[in-house]
């Protein structure tokens, strides 16, 4: 399987071998090299000396060795450029002044094609806004000459145990991404275990579920895992998108028609409803249904028969009905948007999706599922993200959630031309850092406060079960009393 990329000169082709190795041939100025990169075992530590002076090499290599990295060396840059795209080093030392390219501009090309190698600047002429160039264009580091022989050392061992935590951390997210996936969905926070919880507890005996949560939750996942785990999971599951529905044509869609119930109506259709007899019917958007529409579903739920338009003969259903809104339905219900007896008939069980700026410890597990998903998708092998843009990712208040993540994942891994996601990768909103306008709210308040909103936020989403939430928190049911006498808040108010 052969795939190319192109930036500017370079070009790459990644050639994916069945033995999970990713093998590169870079062409660059016509000439090719291959390299290789292991998805599935930790990467050997190469470390790449280019510079000019022998003499610096002897001693770079005389300092290194049994330092835990595989040592090469180039007298001249552009045989030393040639040989980073052959061998993919993880830590490249550069001299800064040397003929033909200078090591500030082969410093660029290492960290295009490259963002995650860790490069070291040498040189004997210091400057202050030469080593602030540097660390700009991506250096890691700048050191003068001649050569401090245990700060060296010592810098290499600390780019040395990084460069392995970071593939320990790799391999662990991966057995974390397959241990914490349920149903298509992946988290291991808090909230939305209970989440996961609640759908297993739920699955076998539900006849209506309603699921609540911004757009971008998840709720469709969430309804297609409690169907899946359902006795109908062998029936259809039939989805809705209510908001899509035009009101004229409402009955006809949910319902069916005869033949002749209408002009253009020349044969008998079925029905969503009668479509998913013996499964599972999902009706998206369900906030957005006008009061008419309402009615007619409540007829339907409360005596499970559907009456095709234009005829007069009911016709019994056997099907799982899970809504699911972003709205919120009992202040709907309270301005008499929403029918109160139809939410009652479907909320016999509802379940509240997190918004993703609420569990961001998921963040490193969800990217790890897109890219993997995304890497197979495009045929690419990328590995991961640079440190950079993972912390951008960290900092953005995601308010169009998992969604949006997975388009910002997406659109990364489509844009990507080596194996490492940077921020120029990511879309252009992400690229700049946030401003203070755009700060979460948890970001600036007090551990108290921060403490007061995360205990609410898990009552609300165990339904105000204090038993259940203290055993989230990992705290007694005393203490959450306290927590909430502290906080000036009875019992009543918090349930």
């Amino acid at each position: 399987m052969l795939i190319a990329f192109q930036h500017e000169e370079l070009r790459l082709a990644t050639e994916i071998d069945f033995d999970g190795q990713y093998k590169f041939p870079w062409c660059y100025a016509g000439k090719e090299y291959n390299s290789c990169v292991d998805m599935t075992a930790p990467r050997g530590i190469k470390l790449l000396a280019i510079d000019d002076s022998p003499q610096n090499l002897s001693l770079v290599r005389a300092s290194l060795e049994g330092e835990g990295v595989e040592i090469f060396t180039e007298e001249d840059p552009e045989i030393g450029f040639e040989t980073f795209l052959r061998i993919r080093p993880r830590i490249i030392l550069l001299d800064l002044v040397m003929p033909k390219i200078s090591g500030m501009e082969l410093l660029e090309r290492i960290v295009a094609v490259d963002p995650g190698a860790d490069v070291i600047l040498i040189t004997a002429h210091y400057s202050t806004e030469s080593a602030v160039e540097a660390i700009q264009k991506g250096a890691c580091d700048y050191l003068t000459k001649p050569l401090d022989i245990e700060r060296l050392r010592g810098r290499i061992g600390r780019l040395v145990q990084e460069a392995e935590d970071r593939q320990n951390t790799l391999r662990l997210d991966q057995e974390l991404l397959h241990a914490y996936q349920f149903e298509g969905m992946v988290g291991r926070s808090p909230l939305i275990l209970e989440v996961f919880a609640n759908i297993r507890r739920i699955a076998p005996h539900f006849r209506t579920v309603l699921v609540t949560g911004a757009t971008g939750t998840g709720k469709e996942l969430a309804a297609m895992a409690l169907h899946r785990l359902s006795p109908a999971s062998r029936g259809p599951f039939v989805v809705c998108n209510c908001s899509a529905l035009v009101e004229n044509l409402l009955e006809s869609e949910l319902f069916g028609y005869v033949k002749g119930a209408f002009t253009g109506a020349t044969q008998d259709k079925t029905g969503l409803f009668e479509h998913a007899n013996g499964g599972t019917i999902f009706l998206d958007e369900i906030g957005e249904l006008s009061l008419s529409a309402q009615a007619k579903l409540l007829r339907v739920l409360q005596n499970r028969q559907v009456q095709r338009v234009g005829s007069v003969a009911p016709r019994n259903i056997d099907v799982r009905v899970i809504a699911a809104t972003h709205r919120n339905v009992k202040a709907m219900v309270r301005s008499g948007q929403f029918r109160e007896d139809l939410y009652y008939r479907l909320a016999v069980v509802e379940i509240g999706l997190p918004a993703l700026a609420n569990r961001r410890e998921d963040l490193p597990l969800l990217e790890r599922y897109f890219l993997e998903k995304f890497s197979a998708e495009y045929n690419k092998p990328i590995a991961g993200l640079v440190r950079r843009a993972q912390t951008r990712l960290a900092a953005y208040p995601w308010p169009g959630n998992i969604r949006e993540l997975e388009n910002v994942i997406g659109n990364a891994c489509m844009m990507v031309e080596g194996d490492l996601i940077d921020v120029d990768d990511l879309p252009e909103r992400l690229r700049e850092p946030l401003t203070n306008d755009a700060v979460t709210d948890d970001s600036l308040i007090s551990l108290e406060e921060l403490q007061k909103r995360h205990v609410l936020r898990v009552l609300e989403a165990v339904g105000g079960n204090k038993a259940r939430a203290a055993e989230i928190l990992g705290i007694g049911r005393a203490t959450i009393y306290q927590l909430l006498s502290k906080m000036k808040l009875g019992a009543e108010q918090s349930a």
